[in-house]
């Protein structure tokens, strides 16, 4: 890693983004790891989902122990509630390969790839500025520390961004997303759903919204061989009255009752959660990725809505190519430029993808919004690697299409596709 080598790094924030630029840096350079909390983040169980060529080279480039348990299924399965009953109707089939993993999984394992660093827990970052040498300076409680390179990773509400891009705000998108997972034991009761889930990931569409059911490893300390969670994500409109900080399951439990085949809907009711939350769908994205000495990798240098199954691939690939720019040098400022260079434009490309697909513009899912209402209807059509869902509109009023491919220059496929009228 010629640029790297005898190189200070400071890295703020420990998420995925985090620890994979630091696992990036192992090698010649003395990096810092800076986390405003003082909690381990290892316990989240939600459900992450990367392409299987992207978890091959994490693998052989040492960012992820191949003996990190996966629960890989090779294709995807499209559902949509009976018209006028309860039941479900599967509307198509397609090859759709994919790596679901548990993120405390993932996390762990990126953590202890990164080797020796130093991890400064409970110590949040006041500050970052530029020395007159053109050093980074990283100011907490405790004083005042000098890096070459000092990586912002600080998530979507990024301080660190405001550096690069003062005043830049996430965008919201005007829907939410809910996010949980519990045993397999708790939905027993439905063999042939966690049958299908076996093999495959599902894609379950009504109108206004969407939900993805997949499977992912336990995740705890000493699970048993072949655990699994099932996790979902159910995307859709807000509350008609919000109120803050309440639990996010009642609301979800009766959107999917509302909007679900019986036995899915069922599923979402389950009170054996093992974890929930409930997102707001925002979008943001720096003009420029990187300024020597300072770069921003993850959510913090850009977030794209969900339809682009990005966030913690972003991540990755940000650490990937991290490292690649500095192994080829020439100078640090200029693998920075590179990386800014190849980064920015990715990052701009996954948050205009987000905004023309489903609930960007027409399909704004807000009530009272364009893409709301009933008559949506999810339209598979093409086979194998290279299959495409149309979202058409009934009486032609939009249509959108997004097309999946398996190649890891292709990826992200759109993972979660709206509804629309």
């Amino acid at each position: 890693m010629a640029a790297a080598a005898a190189l200070r790094i400071g890295v703020i924030g420990v998420s995925i983004a985090g620890c994979a630029a630091a696992a990036g840096f192992r090698a010649g350079a003395d990096v810092t790891v800076y986390e405003r909390s003082g909690a381990e983040l290892q316990d989240r169980g939600f459900g992450i989902v990367i392409p299987p060529p992207l978890h091959r080279e994490l693998v052989e480039s040492g960012y992820l122990d191949a003996e990190m348990e996966t629960a890989p299924v090779a294709r995807r399965v499209w559902l949509t509630r009976e018209t006028g009953g309860r039941s479900t109707r599967e509307l198509a089939r397609q090859s759709s390969p994919v790596t679901p993993c548990n993120w405390g999984l993932l996390w762990r394992s990126l953590h202890t790839s990164a080797g020796a660093v130093r991890y400064l827990r409970g110590e949040p970052v006041t500050s970052v500025g530029t020395a007159p040498d053109g050093r980074a300076v990283i100011t907490t409680a405790r004083g005042e520390e000098r890096y070459d390179i000092v990586v912002g990773a600080d998530g979507h509400a990024s301080r660190t961004r405001q550096l690069l891009a003062p005043g830049l705000l996430p965008e919201p998108a005007g829907y939410l997303v809910w996010r949980g997972a519990f045993p397999l034991s708790a939905p027993a009761d439905h063999p042939r759903e966690l049958e299908l889930l076996r093999g495959a990931w599902a894609t379950l569409g009504f109108p206004g919204g969407h939900g993805i059911f997949y499977l992912i490893p336990d995740g705890s300390r000493h699970p048993g061989a072949g655990d699994r969670l099932l996790a979902y994500a159910v995307y859709g409109r807000p509350p008609a009255s919000p109120v803050a900080g309440a639990d996010p399951g009642p609301y979800v439990r009766e959107l999917a009752e509302e909007r679900f085949p019986a036995a899915w809907a069922e599923i979402v009711g389950h009170s054996t959660h093992r974890t929930t939350a409930c997102h707001p769908m925002a979008d943001v994205q720096v003009p420029r990725a990187a300024r020597a000495p300072l770069l921003l990798a993850g959510d913090a240098a850009g977030v794209s809505r969900p339809h682009t199954a990005s966030g913690t691939v972003k991540a990755l690939q940000d650490a990937l190519c991290l490292e690649r720019v500095l192994r080829e040098g020439p100078t640090p400022a200029a693998a920075l430029e590179r990386y800014a260079d190849e980064r920015t434009a990715a990052g701009a490309h996954l948050v205009e993808l987000g905004r023309r697909g489903p609930g960007a513009g027409g399909g704004d899912p807000r009530p009272g919004g364009h893409g709301t209402g009933g008559g949506g209807r999810l339209v598979p059509r093409g086979a194998g690697g290279d299959a495409a869902l149309s979202v058409r509109a009934a009486g032609g009023r939009c249509q959108g299409v997004a097309r999946s491919k398996t190649a890891a220059s292709a990826w992200p496929p759109p993972m979660h596709i709206v509804s629309r009228p």
